[in-house]
């Protein structure tokens, strides 16, 4: 979770909300991708920082599927991310701060409960959340600032 925070601090230096997500092999210890919120800069609305994570992944291993690696994320996944982390099969997901707003994995839809789900990886939430939220409200306290 710390690499991810790192890739979080990145995106806000760079513009961007700072949520930062990193792909890890468990049985290895292998960090596989890092991905960061880049939807300003690359003129992507889906280049949040878990699909950029996701895709990365996804090329250095040649496969699409993910089946069994760890995803690790400071902010709660959105419905967008959440569809694209079971297409991937990811085994586990683990966020800092929870998002009653935008997320979809224990608030909002909660995509992973959902009978349509195909595949449902572990969660565990709040794993250095307060760092993680402390990130977000201090960037946009700063935005807000006259």
């Amino acid at each position: 979770m710390r690499i991810a925070l790192e890739a979080a601090q990145a995106a806000a230096e760079a513009g961007e909300t700072p949520v930062g997500a990193v792909v890890v092999d468990p049985a290895t210890g292998e960090v596989v991708a890092v991905g960061a919120n880049q939807p300003i800069g690359s003129h992507d609305p889906t280049a949040h920082a878990e699909i950029v994570a996701l895709r990365a992944a996804a090329q250095k291993l040649g496969n699409y599927r993910l089946t069994g690696l760890t995803l690790y994320v400071t902010l709660e996944p959105c419905a967008m991310c959440a569809g694209a982390i079971s297409h991937a099969r990811i085994g586990r997901v683990v966020f800092g701060a929870e998002d009653p707003k935008g997320g979809a994995v224990v608030n909002g839809p909660r995509v992973f409960e959902q009978p349509t789900c195909h595949w449902r990886p572990k969660v565990e939430g709040g794993v250095l959340g307060e760092e993680a939220g402390e990130l977000l409200r201090g960037f946009f306290r700063a935005r807000r600032k006259p």
